[in-house]
């Protein structure tokens, strides 16, 4: 591993660092680095507003999807510039929260399934800013078993028409174009009758219903589908093949979540460092310090691990599985540490109140987020698959329908 710029890649953050100290929404720094994770930066609909402002001034500067293509809305920098940018550009980074699953996740596969035209049309606005996207995959029966998804696309004509629903579906309900993975051969196997479409969000025949949290936010959705029409040359890929599709999206899914995911470490020995427990600071005490000791481990770990992957994008080499791993142990982390804070706290840990005293909230917040951190992405047992099956090599699980046609697969209905 290599921890220093080469002097083309120090050049570079000088010239992203200055255009941020001369750009950024500095108003905002305060709220932004205040905000724990599960907590929104920014209060009501000035989230939004503030995101597609601060994006576009980037775009504008062409500091937008840095990795992209100049013709789509990018700069055409390398990997390791990217990784550059999103370290200087610090908390407010956390302003593309909302970019995420469409800048990360759907560009990459616009880009490589797409007709030339819709490119042009669709990934310039999803760089500056303009339209936002969701991902339309989880459905009720079909979580973690994405292949047995049951939205039905069949097709009439030169269109497609979409029954069914989804759900846990992010951003939804503010989305401008959705990307849906649907079934559109029940008789083959359940991962070669699958096909790949975008669309409209706005269109006759979608309804969004948002899905009430348990830390009071709604940021998941459920989302029906009746008789909606997607005409044929929005199809992502060849038919059948939607599941070659869906890898380039989880590929680029497990790269945007898994590479930066926090753990609440720092916030913990902060909390700790400043916390009086009735006999002396939180840190004084040979288990609450054995505890930490033991985080401050894992969190290192993460760090070098990530650094492995800069290292590799710096010399132009693709990541290894460093990213799956990073996910799941920075999942785990992020509730053990969540969950211990509020032990410390005593009966304070059961007030959600950001107003209160102590530590603001932030830690009862991150518990409430994160079994969703440890679910969406890949759950714990999926990522513990990958990395036993493609990292160490011991035999794939069993299963029991492999080459079974779908509508054979025994459900409770059937």
């Amino acid at each position: 591993m290599n921890f220093d710029d080469t002097p083309q890649e120090a050049a570079f953050r000088a010239e992203a660092r200055a255009w941020i100290d001369a750009n950024a929404p500095k108003h905002l720094h305060a709220a932004l680095a205040a905000a724990g994770y599960g907590q929104s930066p920014l209060p009501g609909g000035d989230a939004i507003a503030e995101s597609k402002a601060w994006q576009k001034k980037k775009r504008d500067a062409g500091w937008a999807c840095l990795q992209w293509p100049k013709e789509y809305g990018g700069r055409g920098a390398s990997p390791i510039e990217r990784v550059i940018w999103q370290q200087e550009e610090g908390v407010y980074g956390k302003l593309a929260g909302i970019f995420l699953i469409g800048q990360g996740m759907i560009a990459p596969t616009l880009m490589a399934f797409a007709e030339e035209r819709h490119k042009q049309r669709f990934l310039p606005p999803l760089a500056s800013g303009e339209e936002i996207w969701c991902q339309l995959f989880s459905e009720p029966v079909a979580g973690s078993d994405l292949a047995g998804l049951r939205t039905k696309a069949e097709k009439v004509g030169d269109e497609w028409v979409i029954n069914g629903q989804k759900i846990w579906t992010s951003g939804a309900h503010y989305s401008d174009h959705g990307m849906i993975l649907t079934r559109t051969d029940p008789n083959v196997a359940k991962h070669d009758g699958l096909t790949m479409f975008f669309f409209d969000m706005k269109s006759p025949g979608v309804e969004v219903r948002p899905i009430k949290q348990v830390n009071g936010q709604s940021g998941f959705n459920e989302v029906f589908f009746t008789d909606l029409r997607i005409p044929d040359h929005q199809r992502l890929g060849a038919v059948g093949q939607g599941w070659k599709v869906s890898l380039t999206t989880l590929m680029n899914e497990r790269m945007s979540i898994g590479a930066g995911m926090p753990t609440g470490f720092p916030e913990m020995l902060d909390f700790c460092c400043e916390f009086d427990t009735g006999d002396g600071l939180a840190v004084d005490d040979p288990a609450v310090r054995s505890k930490l000791a033991q985080w401050a481990v894992r969190t290192s770990g993460l760090k070098y691990t990530a650094w492995r992957s800069i290292s590799a994008l710096s010399r132009g080499q693709i990541p290894g599985p460093e990213n799956s791993i990073g996910k799941l142990v920075a999942g785990t982390t992020l509730q053990e540490i969540a969950a211990f804070a509020m032990d410390l706290q005593g009966p304070s840990g059961v007030l959600v109140d950001a107003a209160q005293p102590t530590a603001a909230a932030r830690f009862q917040a991150m518990l409430l987020r994160s079994p969703a951190t440890r679910i969406e992405g890949g759950t714990d047992e999926i990522l513990r698959n990958i990395i036993a099956e493609r990292v160490l090599g011991l035999p794939a699980d069993m299963r029991a329908d492999r080459g079974m046609p779908f509508n054979q697969i025994p459900t409770r209905t059937r």
